[in-house]
């Protein structure tokens, strides 16, 4: 398979990390429980988060899985899991090291279980597993799991990425109706039906087993996708308004059984239904509008893992120091929103580009090599 870019597979990884910022400053000002929170909570604002939670992160690991199938498509497994090394583990273990460790210092400093300056709390990092204790990767467990995930999958992977029976029989199914590409939402209905209940979301790897079953599932989906080749494309950007319709049906129905039944079988049958239209709506709405080539994207794309790398260290230390101010929760989240933007750019685009020693420490590769998540 050549490898050629699709632009708007970029544009949906930008796009969905740029939301992650934001909804990472909107954990501010919800009731859920997060790191810090401002004096004025906002209970609306969780409404349109919990639309965009139910698909976030699961089209970040279909995306992963389409970059996945692109690389192997002209490296060998042994550069492509040295690639991985590279390109995951040493900006988590970077990342944990330097990163993480003030988000907790300044929620330990709020929550009063500790108290002086930076360096005297450093050592304290280590004792213990957070919550409880503190040490954590916080935000970037999207990396160890991704990490994981490729080295696990890396020899079906192999077997896949030629032309088989499955894609064949795939490929005949989708061409009768573009209903088929429900099929792949199977999987995740079982994981649903039979994870979700007993194994909640920790990111804590060990005994996640909902996350990882769910996310495996989505990583290896976005793997087969590109097999697909032009017939997915193809598929998405006609049906592009059905998968919207599906979508804007499935969200209110799911939230309606949400708060009227503790447990009922539409529940995890409408869950996955809405969570894989979304994903469907977006790639068919970017195939037909962001698959082309610009300065932007190209910046963006080389931006963006440097922005998750360093974001949420950024919205945390600024929600510590205008937690107990009494300005409105708009201004707040303005100046949050453009800090953490703003200073995620200054980090990025003068120091970090500046220096091209701790570049690989933020996932940085070559310019004319980027490659997807």
């Amino acid at each position: 398979m050549k490898n050629h870019r699709r632009y708007d597979i970029d544009w949906i990884r930008v796009i969905v990390f740029d939301i992650l910022i934001i909804y990472h400053v909107g954990m501010f000002f919800v009731p859920w429980d997060w790191h810090l929170k401002n004096n004025d909570i906002v209970e609306w604002i969780r409404y349109p988060m919990i639309f965009i939670n139910q698909w976030r992160i699961p089209i970040l690991f279909v995306v992963s899985g389409m970059g996945t199938r692109f690389a192997l498509s002209h490296r060998s497994s042994r550069l492509y899991i040295i690639e991985r090394f590279k390109r995951l583990f040493i900006p988590l273990v970077v990342g944990i090291l330097l990163i993480v460790p003030p988000q907790v210092y300044v929620e330990r400093l709020s929550n009063a279980v500790f108290s002086g300056n930076y360096l005297e709390f450093y050592p304290h990092f280590f004792n213990g597993i957070y919550p409880e204790g503190n040490f954590s990767w916080h935000h970037l467990w999207f990396l160890p799991y991704l990490f994981v995930m490729s080295l696990l999958f890396t020899p079906l992977f192999l077997k896949l990425r030629s032309e088989n029976r499955l894609s064949q029989w795939f490929k005949s199914l989708l061409t009768k109706s573009p209903l088929f590409i429900y099929l792949l939402a199977f999987p995740l209905l079982i994981v649903e039906m039979f994870f979700e209940p007993h194994f909640p979301i920790t990111h804590a790897f060990l005994g996640d087993w909902y996350a990882l079953a769910l996310y495996s599932l989505l990583f290896i989906i976005g793997f087969f996708l590109i097999t697909l080749k032009d017939l997915f494309w193809t598929s998405v950007k006609k049906s592009r308004y059905l998968y919207l319709a599906i979508g804007i049906i499935a969200f209110p129905s799911l939230y309606y059984m949400w708060i009227n039944y503790d447990a009922h079988i539409l529940i995890p049958i409408l869950k996955i239904v809405n969570l894989w239209s979304w994903i469907l709506c977006i790639f068919g709405f970017a195939a037909v509008y962001l698959n082309k080539e610009s300065s932007t994207i190209k910046y963006r794309n080389r931006a963006v893992y440097p922005f998750y790398i360093l974001h949420q260290t950024i919205t945390v230390l600024m929600g510590y120091y205008m937690m107990n101010l009494n300005w409105h929760w708009g201004l707040k989240f303005l100046i949050m929103v453009l800090g953490t933007f703003g200073l995620s750019w200054v980090i990025y685009e003068w120091i970090i580009l500046k220096i091209p020693f701790i570049q690989p420490f933020f996932g940085l590769k070559p310019k004319r090599n980027v490659q997807l998540l």
